[in-house]
C-alpha cells in the first residue's frame, strides 16, 4: 500500500468521526479523547500497515510544534468562552490555583521526581513543569458553554480561566529547568537573566500584546463602521488569524505568545461581549482544535502501541504518575481553595479535574529542543503514563460528575449561569445573551 494514500485514507475518516462521535458520546462516561488513543493504539498495531508508529523522541521538533499549534487554538477556544470578565474580585478561586496551587504542584512533584524517579534538579523540574497546567485542550469537557449561552457556574469558569493562564505561567518553571540544565554545562550565572527576562518581561510582554491585540482586533470586528466591520465578514476563521498574530508578534517581542493568545481573546470578548459574531468564531476554534486533537491522540495511541512510548516504564515512575493524578493534584488544588466560601463538592471536583494532556507534550519538547536532559525516554514514558491515566480516570468521570453537580445545583434553585458561590458577597448580573440583546 502506498503510504500517502493510506494515511490520506486515515485522515479523512478522522475528520468524519471528528463530527459524529460528539454526538454518540455525548450521553455516555467515554470521552472522544479515549477513543482516539484506542483507535491510534488500533491502527498502529494492525500488521501491514505502512509506517511506524513515531515515538516524540524521533521528531522532537515536529512534535513540539505540532502540539504547540493545538494548545494556542485552545487557547484562544477558552477566552472565547469566557461570557465573565476576568476581574480579580469575582475570580478568587482561579487566582489561588494559579498562585498557591501550581507553585506547590510544581515543588511537590519535582521532589518526588528527585526522591522516586533519581533525576537531577533541572530534569526534575521540567518534568513537574510540564505536567502541573491544567490542559485547555482535553479539559474542554469540564469547561463552560460557548459564548453567550451564559453556562458559567463557578466549577466550570474556574477550570476554563485556570486551563487558559496556566498553560503561560507554567514557562517561567520550565524556562528554569532549561537555565540549570545550561548552567550546569557552562556554569555561567543564570538566576539573574531567569528572573528578570523569563519572569518579570516575557510574563508582563505576554500580557501586554495579548490585551493591546485582543483590544485592536476587537475594535476592528465591532467597532468600525459597519460595512467595514470585520464581524460582517461572517467567517469563523478570522479567530485563527488573530490566534497567530497575537502569538506570533508575542514570540518576536520574546514574550510568553501561550499566555499572549488567551490574553487576546479576553481582550476582543471585553470590546463587545453579546454579540453574535462571537459565537461563529469559537464554532471555527472548536472544530479545528477538536480536529487537531483526534490526529494527535491517534499518534500518541500509535506511540504507546508500537511506538516503545512506555518502555522506559519503572515501577518507581508508575508509582509517580499514580501519586501525580491521585494525590499531588487533588490535596494540593483542595489546600488552595481553604478558606473560600464554597461547597465541599464544587472543592472536590475542581481539584480533582486538572487534566493533563497536549500541554505537556510541548513543554517537554520544548524543554528537550532547548538543552540537554538526562534520561529522556524516562522522563517522556512517565508523563505519556500520566496523560494516559487522565485521559482514561477524566474522560470516564466527568460526564457522571458534572451531570450530578448540576442536578445537585437545580435541586437547590440555583441557576445554571450562577458565577459566585451563594454568600459570597461578588456575585454580578450575568452578560446579556444574544437573545437579550
Amino acid at each position: 500500500m502506498d503510504p500517502y494514500i493510506v494515511v490520506l485514507a486515515g485522515f479523512g475518516a478522522v475528520v468524519l468521526l471528528t463530527a459524529w462521535l460528539p454526538m454518540l458520546l455525548k450521553e455516555l462516561p467515554l470521552s472522544l479523547p479515549i477513543f482516539c488513543v484506542a483507535l491510534g493504539a488500533v491502527i498502529f498495531s494492525m500488521p501491514g500497515v505502512p509506517g511506524v508508529a513515531p515515538h516524540p523522541r524521533d521528531h522532537p521538533e515536529l512534535t513540539e510544534r505540532l502540539t504547540e499549534f493545538v494548545v494556542i487554538i485552545a487557547l484562544m477556544g477558552a477566552g472565547l468562552k469566557l461570557d465573565r470578565a476576568l476581574a480579580w474580585a469575582t475570580c478568587a478561586l482561579t487566582w489561588r490555583l494559579l498562585g498557591i496551587a501550581m507553585p506547590l504542584t510544581i515543588a511537590v512533584l519535582a521532589a518526588l521526581a528527585y526522591l522516586l524517579l533519581g533525576l537531577g534538579a533541572a530534569t526534575a523540574i521540567l518534568l513537574a513543569a510540564s505536567l502541573a497546567p491544567t490542559d485547555p485542550v482535553l479539559a474542554s469537557d469540564v469547561q463552560v458553554g460557548p459564548p453567550g449561552e451564559g453556562l458559567e457556574d463557578e466549577v466550570r469558569f474556574t477550570l476554563t480561566s485556570e486551563a487558559g493562564l496556566n498553560d503561560g505561567l507554567a514557562f517561567p518553571f520550565v524556562n528554569l529547568a532549561v537555565a540549570l540544565a545550561l548552567a550546569g554545562q557552562t556554569g555561567e550565572p543564570w538566576l539573574v537573566d531567569w528572573l528578570s527576562v523569563d519572569v518579570v518581561w516575557k510574563l508582563a510582554a505576554g500580557v501586554a500584546v495579548g490585551w493591546i491585540v485582543g483590544r485592536i482586533l476587537g475594535w476592528l470586528t465591532f467597532q468600525l463602521p459597519n460595512r467595514a466591520r470585520l464581524s460582517r465578514t461572517g467567517d469563523g476563521f478570522v479567530a485563527l488569524g488573530i490566534t497567530c498574530l497575537a502569538y506570533g508578534i508575542t514570540e518576536m517581542a520574546h514574550g510568553y505568545g501561550f499566555l499572549a493568545v488567551f490574553v487576546a481573546a479576553l481582550g476582543l470578548r471585553s470590546v463587545e461581549r453579546s454579540h453574535e459574531y462571537h459565537e461563529k468564531l469559537h464554532d471555527f476554534v472548536e472544530q479545528l482544535e477538536r480536529l487537531l486533537m483526534m490526529v494527535l491522540l491517534v499518534i500518541f495511541g500509535g506511540a504507546i502501541a508500537d511506538g516503545g512510548l512506555l518502555d522506559a516504564l519503572t515501577l518507581e515512575a508508575v508509582v509517580f504518575a499514580l501519586a501525580a493524578i491521585f494525590l499531588v493534584r487533588p490535596i494540593i488544588g483542595w489546600i488552595s481553595l481553604l478558606g473560600r466560601n464554597q461547597r465541599s463538592d464544587e472543592k472536590a471536583v475542581i481539584s480533582f479535574f486538572g487534566i493533563r494532556g497536549l500541554g505537556s507534550a510541548y513543554y517537554l519538547a520544548y524543554g528537550l529542543n532547548h538543552a540537554e536532559f538526562e534520561q529522556p525516554d524516562l522522563i517522556w514514558a512517565t508523563a505519556g503514563l500520566i496523560v494516559l491515566i487522565s485521559i482514561l480516570l477524566h474522560g470516564t468521570t466527568v460526564t457522571p460528575v458534572m451531570r450530578r453537580l448540576d442536578r445537585e445545583r437545580q435541586a437547590r434553585g440555583e441557576p445554571a449561569e450562577a458565577w459566585c458561590p451563594p454568600g459570597d458577597g461578588t456575585a454580578e448580573a450575568p452578560a446579556p445573551t444574544r437573545e437579550s440583546a
